[in-house]
């Protein structure tokens, strides 16, 4: 594979990273500040558990039919729509804080409504970047982009943190909106076909179905997105109440928050940069699923880390293992995956895998509310974390996933 820091990627790809590196750093201080808002507002572990599910259910909801029908429409123009709608929707946040209207309700409606958007954008995004650079660079480009999205969501929890002395939480949110638009201007700079539309003789249901067999037909499609079910199921606690857990278990000041945040940036920025490295000498199993075994054990001691520091330092081995995870898997979906069906494929890939989500993050929130002990939950979770990875191993296609490496045949055939 080459290294595309020597060969050069082009430069519509340089653009687009552009764009969303920046819209990525107004999402970080969203990111942080949502949350944080919920606790506010609240207090409780169990509506910060529900904010989170009202998060992730719109995958679930409409994630099957917004992937298919982002493969049917110029992916250019939808990004550019998808972005200005999903500046206005997190704008409406600091705009109802100043006129008084703003409740916990609202942020949950806020919260739903702008992932159903970035579901589209999204489903858009993972087909387009392989249209900008080449095969053998899409590893190194993933990671390139994943590397600059955190930096970004390093800088984006410390501004917010710094800026909160001086402005009020939900107005801090007004940048997370800009850069939205930011990013519709930078999709809009790019000068190459994204997408050329085919004609459809058939409808959105059919599509739908033939992305659905086609994922739950290919042994290694089928195996990421049932062992990620279960991860996500087992494991969206600790991204549902680390505001919680850092706040109850260390008292945490809001800045000391936002280094939490911070800190996984870090570690997601260093790992996104090894993604190629790791990818060109060692196998797809020991990568991906190595590190998602390694972070089942870094959540474990999360549970019980005496110290902030250490569990600062524990958070940012967590973020930047899962994410080394997420590059890897979704590299090997866009080499394996037909450019027809790139974009109901990522859409079903996220509706089997976050399917769990809601119901795991209010089962999460309501055994913290119930016994109390934040640690215990957390080690739980990085036992079976551990667990479940080390099964997909070794006793599933997924350790041997270089074997199915050239694309596969397509349902349809």
């Amino acid at each position: 594979m080459r290294d595309a820091a020597r060969a050069g990627l082009p430069r519509d790809f340089w653009t687009f990273w552009t764009g969303q590196t920046i819209s990525q750093f107004g999402s970080s201080i969203t990111q942080f500040a949502l949350p944080l808002l919920v606790f506010d507002l609240t207090g409780s572990a169990l509506d910060l558990g529900v904010s989170f599910a009202l998060g992730v259910l719109p995958y679930p909801l409409f994630g099957l039919p917004i992937g298919a029908w982002t493969d049917r429409v110029d992916r250019k123009r939808l990004m550019i729509l998808t972005d200005v709608a999903r500046a206005a929707v997190v704008g409406s946040i600091p705009v109802a804080a100043l006129t008084g209207l703003l409740t916990v309700t609202w942020v949950y409606a806020v919260l739903f409504v702008s992932t159903t958007l970035t579901i589209a954008f999204n489903s858009a995004e993972f087909a387009v970047i392989p249209a900008l650079v080449g095969k053998d660079d899409l590893v190194t480009a993933n990671g390139r982009v994943q590397a600059s999205f955190s930096a970004a969501a390093v800088i984006g929890p410390l501004v917010a943190g710094a800026l909160l002395a001086v402005v009020a939480l939900p107005l801090l949110i007004l940048l997370d909106a800009a850069s939205f638009l930011v990013s519709a201007l930078s999709v809009w700079l790019i000068r190459r076909e994204l997408h050329a539309p085919r004609e459809h003789v058939t409808s959105i249901r059919a599509d739908v179905v033939e992305g659905l067999r086609y994922v739950l037909r290919h042994p290694i499609l089928r195996n990421i997105s049932a062992m990620m079910a279960l991860v996500n199921f087992v494991s969206v606690t600790t991204f549902a109440q680390g505001v919680y857990f850092a706040k109850t278990r260390f008292d945490a000041t809001d800045p000391q928050v936002s280094f939490f945040f911070s800190a996984a940036g870090v570690g997601v920025v260093v790992l996104s940069l090894a993604a190629g490295y790791l990818r060109r000498r060692l196998s797809f199993g020991v990568v991906a699923l190595g590190a998602l075994m390694t972070s089942g054990i870094l959540t474990a001691a999360l549970a019980v880390v005496p110290s902030y520091a250490g569990a600062v330092v524990l958070v940012a081995g967590m973020a930047g293992l899962g994410t080394l995870f997420n590059i890897n898997t979704a590299s090997l979906r866009q080499a394996i995956v037909p450019e027809r069906l790139l974009g109901r494929v990522l859409s079903i890939a996220s509706v089997l895998a976050w399917s769990a989500n809601p119901l795991g993050a209010l089962l999460g929130g309501y055994a913290i509310q119930t016994t109390g002990n934040v640690s215990l939950v957390y080690a739980v979770i990085g036992v079976l974390t551990f667990t479940i990875a080390f099964f997909f191993y070794v006793a599933s296609p997924l350790g041997h996933a270089e074997r199915y490496l050239a694309p596969a045949p397509e349902a349809a055939s």
